[in-house]
């Protein structure tokens, strides 16, 4: 992997801001290879050395596409958290971000007071200091709207072009609701069915930090209650990069129904994806947005880009007839979910923004629209250049000509 890595800034994000030898997919691979092939423990991977090489790895998934071997570090330090812990248990802030959604679930119910909590210095330096999160790091608020797990229609049903599936993982739910709603409105006003499931949990957390037996249960469930829902024809589309391309990446590797799995990655889709391709067959055109002129920099998620396409994004956006995406070449944000939020990790994952991304946005002209489909790259880009990213589906959904938001249940 060694030219690999000096020729893409993608490639490793950790090693581009230590340049540390150890911090390459190279090392880890090797650190692998050597205790896996040598090492008489019953447990293999109780291995202080394999500790250190994985430390810096922020699960980016990089190096699965851009790897000429395909080394999948993100899934090897999945395996590895996993046995380690078997070994040597958990530490509290380890087990707090992999149970994250839970804590945001039980907070979602008194938001104001969670938020209040959050923002006051003193109890905002309590919490930092209990959960292992960086003094430096602002904590993101809850969502003080909530959404219903219902079927939104529109007004004329015989005008509806077909029934989706919206994914509402527990990062829009919790964190960023809004973003959720904005999908729902922009879907119905372009003559979608849109049936809301947003009780489901992805796992995204648990599978981070290693939590594989915990997270199977999620996965499990998850397909179960997909089984007979999902379809070409009744696709299930996601907000979150992280939570719904794993989807089409651990969840084949972790669901007992294999076939069900497999079947449900092969009709889930970003929603930038399904709507850029409804554009292609003509069910959206133009005439449905506004022809106001905005020019708009778009910095893409890692997993969209190992797992997807970046395309689909500057497609989407691309839409409207005066609007100019551009895709920034700004590699990692650094954040990577709980990665950037730990005390010992903040000022790496700063470094890693500012190898590129802070850089690239601190250049933005204030007029024009930065554009973060990822809620980890959102809160990085907030701390690191105190410039507001937003989702594209919230760009798209101002951009409509006339909504259909009076179509949905109040909230």
């Amino acid at each position: 992997c060694r030219k690999t890595e000096h020729a893409h800034g993608t490639m490793c994000p950790s090693y581009h801001a230590t340049k540390n030898e150890k911090d390459t997919t190279r090392a880890r691979a090797n650190a692998l290879r050597e205790v896996l092939s040598n090492s008489n423990a019953e447990n293999k991977f109780d291995s202080q050395s394999l500790k250190e090489v994985f430390n810096l790895c922020i699960g980016c998934k990089a190096c699965a596409s851009e790897c000429p071997s395909n080394v999948d570090m993100a899934t090897a330090k999945m395996e590895f958290l996993y046995n380690y812990r078997k070994a040597n248990g958990f530490n509290f802030s380890e087990y707090l971000f992999a149970h994250s959604s839970w804590l945001n679930k039980w907070g979602a119910k008194v938001p104001a007071l969670v938020n209040y909590l959050y923002q006051n210095l003193v109890t905002a330096r309590l919490i930092k200091n209990l959960s292992g999160i960086s003094p430096e790091r602002t904590l993101p608020s809850l969502s003080t709207i909530k959404l219903n797990s219902k079927s939104y229609s529109v007004e004329n049903k015989l005008d509806r072009l077909k029934t989706i599936y919206l994914f509402v993982d527990e990062f829009s739910e919790y964190l960023e609701a809004q973003i959720a709603q904005d999908a729902i409105d922009l879907l119905i006003g372009l003559g979608y069915e849109v049936v809301v499931i947003d009780h489901l949990d992805s796992a995204r957390a648990l599978l981070s930090k290693g939590y594989l037996r915990e997270a199977k249960k999620h996965v499990n469930r998850n397909i179960a209650y997909l089984k007979s829902k999902i379809s070409e024809e009744t696709p299930l589309l996601g907000l979150e990069p992280s939570a719904i391309l794993g989807f089409r990446d651990e969840y084949l590797r972790l669901a007992s129904d294999r076939e069900t799995a497999e079947k449900v990655a092969k009709n889930c889709l970003l929603i930038e994806e399904f709507i850029a391709a409804q554009y292609l067959e003509g069910n959206i055109n133009a005439s449905h947005f506004t022809s106001e002129a905005k020019n708009l920099k778009i910095h893409v998620h890692c997993h969209q880009k190992a797992l997807s396409n970046q395309k689909a994004t500057f497609d989407m956006l691309n839409i409207p007839t005066n609007y100019k995406p551009t895709i920034m070449t700004t590699g990692c944000c650094g954040m990577a979910g709980s990665f950037g939020y730990e005390a010992e990790h903040y000022e790496v994952s700063m470094a890693i923004g500012e190898l590129k991304l802070f850089p690239a946005v601190r250049k933005i002209a204030a007029e024009n629209i930065i554009v973060a489909n990822g809620t980890s790259c959102r809160q990085q880009i907030k701390d690191g250049t105190n410039r507001m990213a937003l989702h594209p589906v919230t760009i798209l959904r101002r951009a409509m000509v006339q909504t259909a938001a009076q179509s949905a249940p109040a909230l």
